[in-house]
């Protein structure tokens, strides 16, 4: 295998990596505080759709990209007041949300799109670091993202410091995660904490839709995201509720999904049914403890109900 292929998969692999690396990191940060985000998936179509819908109708990628945060916000609020305030199964309104939003966009899609204008939008194109990336393999693949995608970047590692375990809101966050009753008794304003934090993963996931639908595929299709935020979710999962563990899962996830490509270009005479299988079936084993055992925050998924 030449180097060129070598840096041609690195660089795919991390194109895919950003949109699930962003959506998790958001998810990760809502999980620790006990809300688990099923709709991430419904929060990254919708995104996708709205900032290409946005451009379409602007002419304009950064406007569509503040669409689609828009767009998944909104998705987010409603996952917040189901799940916090009217404390529904958080599982089951994943999954009613994510359904929704494929409805929702298929159809949009249809009526708005249908003159093809947003099948091929004017996206962000690549600006590439002088220096850093004349670094062989990981430089083309870092250091020649679309502004979009450093910003992906910025959020990401901005998210992982302020969140961190050794500061102020990364522990009130733990608390309200492993025992919400018990942090609602010390003052911790525990619901708002929560509403925050999935507003927070929706920002994210917006984030991520945008940059698969503005910055690597310049359109949208339907489904387009394909179970990327589900993949996010299980990246936290796989990742140990840990800001380097979901960093180095996503990046194990895109590569994955960079792999469905190259294989065959290399020749390598695998059914294509099986490539489309591969991050799936990695992300089953990563859950599945043959990676390590890790114990999710303990009120995760779990509503909150102040007790007298």
């Amino acid at each position: 295998m030449s180097l060129d292929t070598v840096t041609d998969i690195a660089t795919s692999g991390i194109g895919f990596t950003l949109p699930i690396l962003v959506a998790a990191s958001g998810e990760l940060v809502s999980e620790r505080a006990g809300v688990l985000n099923l709709s991430l998936e419904a929060m990254m179509l919708t995104g996708a759709f709205a900032g290409v819908l946005g451009t379409v109708s602007t002419g304009s990628p950064v406007i569509g990209t503040v669409t689609a945060v828009v767009a998944a916000l909104i998705f987010g609020a409603l996952q917040a007041i189901w799940s916090i305030r009217l404390r529904a199964d958080q599982i089951v309104v994943g999954i009613a949300s994510n359904a929704l939003a494929l409805g929702a966009t298929t159809y949009g899609a249809r009526l708005l799109l249908s003159d093809g204008k947003g099948h091929s939008v004017t996206g962000f194109d690549p600006l590439k670091i002088p220096l850093l990336h004349d670094i062989p393999v990981i430089g083309p693949a870092l250091f020649g993202q679309t502004a979009l995608g450093y910003l992906c970047i910025a959020v990401v590692a901005v998210l992982a410091v302020t969140f961190s375990r050794r500061t102020k809101l990364g522990l009130i966050i733990d608390a309200i995660g492993e025992d919400a009753v018990a942090a609602d008794r010390t003052g911790l304003p525990v619901r708002a904490v929560r509403y925050g934090c999935v507003l927070l993963a929706a920002f994210a996931a917006g984030l991520g839709g945008a940059q698969l639908a503005l910055s690597e595929v310049h359109s949208f299709s339907d489904n387009m995201t394909g179970g990327i935020g589900y993949l996010a979710v299980v990246a936290v999962i796989a990742g140990r509720w840990r800001a380097l563990g979901v960093i180095w899962a996503s990046v194990f996830f895109g590569l994955a999904q960079a792999l469905q490509f190259a294989l065959p270009a290399l020749g390598v005479d695998v059914p294509f049914a099986l490539l489309v299988m591969l991050p799936y079936v990695i992300a089953i084993i990563a859950v599945s403890g043959l990676v390590g055992n890790s114990r999710s925050p303990r009120d995760l998924t779990v509503a909150f109900a102040r007790t007298s």
